[in-house]
């Protein structure tokens, strides 16, 4: 583990007794529901840029779930050009006010279209799964890959960032959200950065294996 990364686990665990505080008014302000959450953290590439929310691969998750595990809700927490800062911000409140199961980080690809230092895209991700783990919520962490444009170092350092937060917090990575598609132009609209309508299926089938063990594990 990195010193950085260290420093800000010593840190996260001072914070954790204002985080408890707010989860137990939460929870005792929230009626009992039979419903397990599911909460989607993510950027355009979730919140279904260019299309509508349903047609997006986390809107055809809440269709296959509805028909495959209806004792789960997704709540889509992603905002187009939203980056791990802006994660890292919101996560404490979306923890408490939803008490998910299942919390889906899939950040990091703007950070990495701005040349944001490594460490400071680790320090944010790493709030955001500790945030997750302290409510209880199972973490799936889904990674991206940059272009070589801002140099190799950076690529392969960006994509080392996502396995050494899964292996330092012990959390399933899924290591590319695009992986079944990126390699072929068709499936992206004109700007050459979202996937079309049609690609949004191929993402679900390459996102669900990742999250059947999660959903088992919480029944």
């Amino acid at each position: 583990m990195q010193a950085g990364l260290l420093r800000w686990v010593a840190a996260c665990l001072l914070a954790l007794p204002v985080l408890a505080q707010a989860q137990a008014t939460a929870a005792a302000a929230a009626a009992p529901g039979t419903q397990k959450t599911m909460l989607i953290m993510g950027d355009s590439l979730s919140a279904g840029y260019g299309m509508s929310a349903a047609q997006s691969w986390v809107g055809l998750l809440e269709q296959r779930l509805q028909r495959e595990a209806p004792d789960w809700r997704v709540v889509n927490g992603s905002i187009s050009g939203e980056t791990t800062a802006g994660g890292a911000s919101r996560i404490v409140q979306a923890v408490v006010r939803e008490r998910p199961a299942v919390v889906v980080i899939a950040l990091g690809a703007n950070d990495g279209l701005r040349g944001l230092p490594l460490a400071d895209a680790r320090r944010n991700l790493a709030r955001m799964i500790g945030a997750s783990q302290h409510v209880g919520a199972q973490v799936l962490l889904v990674g991206m890959r940059m272009p070589p444009n801002l140099g190799t170092d950076y690529t392969a350092g960006f994509e080392a960032n996502y396995r050494l937060l899964a292996e330092t917090f012990d959390v399933p990575l899924l290591p590319f959200l695009l992986e079944p598609i990126a390699t072929d132009r068709v499936n992206f609209q004109d700007d050459n950065l979202h996937p079309t309508v049609e690609a949004q299926a191929k993402i679900l089938d390459h996102v669900w294996p990742a999250l059947q063990p999660l959903l088992r594990a919480r029944r």
